[in-house]
């Protein structure tokens, strides 16, 4: 097939369907990506494919342990980052994160994000956190989220076998949108979010969009930063890998 055109809100983006068939309603479909790189100046874009960092020192990135844990690359094409909890007790791995806050929900400045990630050894014994926070080395204290943190993003909370959600948080006004994957072992997910200014946060699971919305009052409205934790809620030592991430917000 051939690449084709799609307007939506205004933006103009192209689209070839033989690789994404749901790039019309996906989470990109009305971020102007076009004018972002013929004018730098409309918006900053954080992407990381992983495969152009220093594998030894993994540059650019905080990795704080509970207790345990890594944050290193894997020989897989294309560029994979693990972060691997490297324990069998519970509660115990490894919190990421990207030097510098760089995203910040405003009024008029729309945030779109997205995230392919697979989770192995084992989906089901897994606490994950994907998305944005602010700078908190211990974000999932006991495999719950630190009710102190701001964050947007994909959990897997204790006790929830696999079942992830979607969680945002404005100082204590946490809010969440249940149940919206089943994490398989070995799957890949590719999980995306849009913040629409300070309004509305909606969800795409593999290109699907979610259902449900969370609103203003989880909204939050400080620095954040991209941020991955693995840690594990049983004696198995499961592993996220990351294959990319792009965030984009208008300037």
């Amino acid at each position: 097939m051939s690449t084709k055109s799609k307007w939506i809100r205004s933006v103009l983006n192209f689209f070839n369907p033989t690789y994404n068939a749901t790039f019309g309603s996906g989470v990109w479909a009305d971020c102007p990506n076009l004018a972002i790189q013929a004018d730098p100046g409309v918006a900053h874009v954080i992407e990381e494919d992983f495969n152009n960092i220093d594998a030894a020192t993994m540059a650019g990135y905080t990795v704080t342990q509970a207790t345990t844990g890594t944050f290193a690359l894997t020989d897989e094409v294309g560029g994979v980052a693990l972060a691997d909890c490297n324990s069998g007790t519970q509660h115990q791995g490894v919190n990421i994160q990207k030097l510098g806050e760089c995203i910040k929900p405003a009024v008029g400045k729309n945030i779109w994000y997205e995230c392919r990630f697979k989770v192995v050894d084992t989906a089901t014994t897994a606490q994950i956190f994907v998305g944005l926070a602010d700078i908190d080395g211990t974000l999932l204290p006991n495999g719950a989220l630190d009710a102190n943190a701001d964050y947007i993003g994909l959990t897997v909370l204790t006790t929830l076998a696999g079942v992830s959600e979607l969680s945002a948080c404005k100082a204590t006004n946490q809010d969440q949108v249940t149940g919206i994957k089943t994490l398989v072992d070995g799957t890949y997910v590719k999980f995306a979010f849009k913040v629409t200014g300070v309004t509305k946060i909606e969800y795409w699971i593999d290109g699907v969009k979610g259902a449900s919305s969370l609103l203003t009052a989880a909204i939050p409205i400080v620095d954040l930063t991209p941020t991955f934790v693995c840690q594990t809620d049983s004696t198995t030592d499961p592993i996220l890998h990351i294959d990319y991430f792009k965030c984009v917000q208008i300037r």
